[in-house]
């Protein structure tokens, strides 16, 4: 199995509510956001979104430059629905990040559980070539990934688990470690899954 668009299709055709990533609300992104000192005047792009109910909160929280990459369609069919006529107050992309070439800057760059499917050094390697592409110097990167004792597989899919050194001899060339934390996601099933949160400003 690979991550491709139509893996992510069936996936949330299945029902994204029932899914393992689903969440109620987006409690441990925006506490990174706050704790990186990200306000509503800032731009965002949610890599990967999908379905995230990150944007709703976003929106309730007054920011207004929001875009929401995935190459799934139809898990941002599912966020767009949900948001009724609140969508059209969000850029929606549907592309591969790997391929995508960025035609602006944001002030923040936002990651869960996109860097963690990506298995080989030439796919992490292009990731930082598009983070960096994505931002300027002074951007924010929050990402979250499965921790080192996190889940080996997801959604089917074989994942890397990170620590904090990794992510920061990943990244630490374009950025300063801001925080870190550990975090549980609960899943709807009631099982859990680890999770490491890093958020660094971009230096260079």
């Amino acid at each position: 199995m690979a991550s491709t668009p139509q893996h992510w299709d069936a996936a949330y055709a299945q029902g994204d509510t029932t899914r393992g990533w689903y969440q109620t609300e987006a409690r441990a992104s925006m506490g990174m956001l706050r704790d990186s000192g990200v306000g509503p005047g800032s731009s965002l792009i949610d890599i990967g979104g999908g379905a995230s109910v990150l944007v709703d909160d976003l929106l309730d929280a007054g920011f207004d430059d929001i875009t929401v990459l995935d190459h799934s369609a139809v898990g941002l069919d599912i966020a767009r629905a949900r948001l009724g006529e609140r969508r059209d107050q969000v850029a929606w992309i549907v592309n591969d990040l790997l391929t995508w070439t960025p035609p602006r800057t944001f002030d923040v760059w936002h990651d869960r559980a996109v860097l963690h499917f990506l298995l080989d050094a030439d796919e992490q390697h292009r990731y930082v070539e598009v983070l960096r592409a994505a931002t300027h110097p002074g951007s924010i990167a929050i990402i979250g990934a499965f921790g080192p004792t996190g889940p080996e597989m997801c959604s089917g899919l074989p994942v890397q688990r990170y620590g904090v050194p990794a992510l920061d001899a990943l990244l630490g060339s374009n950025f300063s470690r801001i925080t870190s934390r550990d975090d549980v996601h609960v899943k709807p099933d009631g099982s859990t899954q680890d999770y490491l949160w890093w958020a660094g400003r971009r230096t260079a």
